[in-house]
């Protein structure tokens, strides 16, 4: 295959909305063949790059070249005609509908006037076993994992001819498994001649699976680099401008007192299999308690048990010796518990509210924020002020902004400057870091610690094993809706705990 051939060449590209800059005079070119991955900070434009190359923006300057045409997209539609597929960091499936029935949506084929299910189910499962993409067609997207849902979203692209296929923060969702198993996808594609550009800020991923890398920092064109050549601490320091620590800083102290007692705790999934199987744990202040566990082994469902979210059949959960067992959100609130909830965007946020309301969502009818049922703008306004500034969301000066046009990134910084704030005797983090770029991961696991060191209790929930051993005091380890092990954080390895997240027992 000749690797020379240019599929994609964008050059000087300039997107402004009203006077901010997104986009400034950014170059990239894609050769045929390669995974080429965009980096940046969270905010620094990769998104609204590839929302241009996808016709969804149009450029305010600059050229866009396909296989050496110059294009005019002016809408999406365009770009899938010219090769071009985006599978967004957000999926864009129909829950209700089947993965065959999601495929084919708006390309259906036909026999006379009806739709030919039997022949569209056919090309969908070709394609998948062509790509190695294990998916059922029959299946509705509700009941599928998220890996599953991506699997579909890239085969909707497929489907559709593309050459070219933009993946925006791919593994943001996805356990270790499915990152893995992305990654053998990636790998099928590209053998067959498709060209992949991936946005996003995981480093371990671009050196794992890129072939060159475009940096743009603060909506400007950095510079393109083979990422053989580089280290993960290359990559960094070019992304964020400055060297980024890698190592959590953290002291030994003495956890005090018990904050949250869990004992045999009972509850049942969606369908109503029961998923928690007698789960016993605690968390007491001044300490950091990493759950670990592959997901789908009870974790969601027990965060959802202590923050109010769902009930529980049987058990007991106190908070400081009060019992909280199935009691509502605010209940639980105002018994002690905070929450960086999994999902920002369905429990994190009010996307339609500014960013100035969503972070006084809990306190809006305490004072100085509201006296007599009306809202006081001027102390909401300050303290969102001095939160963004202290939290780093960025754009700046963006109070009266709907939390939704902040990227991803930036809408978790909002929650977290919010939970952080609230002060509660129990922080629960589910993937705080989930989409952040490894400044700001630097920055969020700060704030963990100083949380953990005022003498708060920290549940932490996350995928990211590093995560869970870089910050945790003590490790709990679930599996099939039980806690089945414990490892002093300073002690737990990576084999060890892929092991038991799996089944085994601890050595």
């Amino acid at each position: 295959m000749d690797e020379k051939t240019v599929v994609i060449e964008m050059k000087n590209i300039v997107k402004k909305f009203g006077d901010f800059t997104a986009n400034d005079g950014i170059n990239l070119t894609v050769h045929k063949g390669e995974v080429h991955a965009i980096l940046g900070e969270n905010g620094a434009g990769k998104s609204t790059l590839m929302n241009v190359l996808y016709g969804l923006y149009q450029p305010t300057s600059g050229q866009i070249f396909v296989k050496g045409q110059e294009m005019h997209f002016s809408g999406p539609k365009n770009a899938i005609e010219a090769g071009i597929g985006m599978v967004h960091q957000h999926f864009m499936l129909i829950q209700p509908f089947t993965v065959t029935d999601n495929i084919i949506l708006g390309v259906e084929p036909t026999r006379g006037l009806v739709v030919d299910k039997k022949l569209a189910r056919q090309k969908v499962v070709e394609l998948s076993e062509r790509y190695g993409m294990a998916v059922d067609p029959d299946a509705r997207i509700q009941d599928i994992s998220v890996g599953m849902q991506q699997r579909v979203e890239i085969l909707k692209v497929l489907y559709r001819g593309a050459d070219v296929l933009i993946l925006d923060e791919p593994t943001a969702s996805l356990t270790p498994q499915e990152i893995e198993e992305l990654m053998a996808i990636i790998e099928n594609l590209t053998a067959d001649g498709k060209s992949i550009i991936l946005i996003t800020h995981k480093l371990k991923e671009i050196k794992a699976c890129s072939d060159s890398c475009t940096i743009i920092r603060q909506g400007k064109y950095i510079q393109t680099v083979k990422v053989a050549e580089c280290s993960e601490n290359d990559l960094a320091a070019m992304m964020v401008g400055r060297a980024v620590s890698f190592s959590v800083n953290k002291q030994e102290q003495t956890p005090g007192d018990v904050v949250l007692e869990v004992k045999d705790l009972h509850a049942k999934d969606y369908r109503g299999v029961e998923i928690l199987r007698g789960l016993n744990l605690n968390v007491r202040s001044g300490e950091i308690v990493g759950l670990a566990g592959v997901d789908g082994n009870g974790q969601t469902e027990l965060v959802e048990i202590l923050t109010g979210l769902k009930k529980a059949e049987s058990g007991s959960v106190t908070m400081l010796g009060t019992d909280i067992f199935n009691k509502t959100p605010r209940e639980v609130f105002q018994y002690g518990v905070s929450s960086i909830p999994a999902d920002r965007q369905k429990h994190g946020l009010v996307l339609d509210f500014s960013v100035e309301d969503n972070l006084i969502l809990q306190h809006f009818e305490e004072e100085p924020f509201s006296s007599r049922g009306i809202l006081n703008r001027a102390p909401i306004r300050s303290q969102a002020t001095e939160l963004i500034e202290k939290f780093d969301v960025r754009p700046r000066q963006s109070e009266l902004r709907p939390a939704g046009t902040l990227s991803g990134g930036n809408q978790q910084k909002v929650i977290i400057a919010r939970e952080v704030t609230n002060d509660k005797a129990l922080l629960i983090a589910v993937n705080p870091t989930r989409g952040l770029d490894v400044g700001a991961i630097e920055f969020v696991h700060k704030y963990i610690v100083e949380q953990r060191n005022k003498g708060r209790a920290v549940l932490l929930v996350s995928f990211e094993l590093d995560e869970i051993m870089d910050l945790s005091d003590r490790i709990d380890v679930i599996f099939d809706g039980q806690i089945t092990g414990e490892v002093p954080g300073k002690e737990a390895n990576e084999k060890e705990l892929g092991f038991m997240m799996a089944g085994g027992k601890k050595a």
